[in-house]
């Protein structure tokens, strides 16, 4: 059991559950549009992985000015990710909030898929803090508060129904694909893609594991969770320092655009 309520926030291991959470977002066809008509995520998939974990550790463990950064920085993103429905299409916005809660939800129920195949099933008390917590990153956007499901039942709630209506079509189904499959990526992270894609589509749902077209088997299924058992063990020996490096890192690399060059003076002096 997961006693400490303060420290799976920050763990580098759900990185593992990045390529989940972004699936789940494309399988919303409002989404899945919206990301194939405006995203460069397939051209800068490590950057846009960044940003929005620089988001979450900003959220959860920042000051109120690296808050007030990270929101801006999501905004401006955003910002040209609007359509006005037509004959042919519904319209679809990147500031739709019940798009966002969708976007939110993900990094949820994604975090505790992965934190509680590492650590096991986590204590009310730590299960009511990390839900708490995922509430603020959608509230810290344009997701009202009575918007994030009361409690725990009640987001199980919400998520099964979601899940239901999910359907991948053309548009998300394409923009998985070349996530899943980079080419005009760095070797380094083309070299890692088979274990990414190995380990998205074992936490995936065996539904959209087809929808994006990963091959899986009863072998396959033996071999993530031998996996999962195998980490299960290593990772939490890791020292501190370097399960959290990748938040200190984040948080260090923004606190340098903050701060340094001068470039938060300048925007101050923008906005005087």
């Amino acid at each position: 059991m997961v006693q400490e309520v303060a420290d799976y926030r920050a763990e580098g291991i759900l990185l593992a559950g990045a390529g989940r959470a972004i699936l789940l977002q494309l399988a919303n066809p409002a989404i899945g549009r919206g990301v194939a008509a405006h995203s460069t995520f397939t051209e800068r998939p490590v950057n846009r992985l960044k940003g929005t974990l620089t988001y979450v550790y900003a959220v959860v463990y920042g000051t109120d000015e690296q808050v007030h950064e990270v929101r801006r920085r999501v905004n401006r993103a955003h910002a040209p990710v609007r359509r006005i429905p037509d004959e042919s299409s519904a319209g679809y916005s990147a500031f739709d909030p019940a798009l966002q809660l969708w976007v939110a939800a993900t990094l949820y129920d994604t975090a505790l898929t992965v934190i509680e195949k590492i650590y096991g099933p986590l204590d009310e008390a730590a299960a009511d803090a990390m839900y708490q917590d995922y509430a603020r990153l959608g509230t810290a956007l344009q997701v009202p508060p009575a918007m994030w499901p009361a409690d725990r039942a009640a987001f199980g709630r919400y998520w099964q129904e979601q899940l239901a209506a999910l359907r991948v079509e053309a548009e998300g189904a394409q923009v998985g694909r070349g996530l899943l499959y980079p080419e005009n990526t760095a070797f380094w992270y083309r070299a890692m893609m088979p274990s990414a894609r190995f380990l998205t589509a074992g936490l995936l749902p065996g539904q959209l594991r087809k929808d994006f077209g990963l091959t899986w088997s009863d072998r396959h299924e033996r071999r993530f969770n031998l996996t999962m058992r195998v980490l299960a063990v290593a990772y939490p020996k890791l020292p501190r320092g370097t399960r959290h490096w990748f938040k200190d890192y984040c948080l260090g690399e923004l606190d340098k655009d903050l701060h340094g060059n001068g470039r938060l003076q300048q925007r101050q002096g923008s906005r005087a």
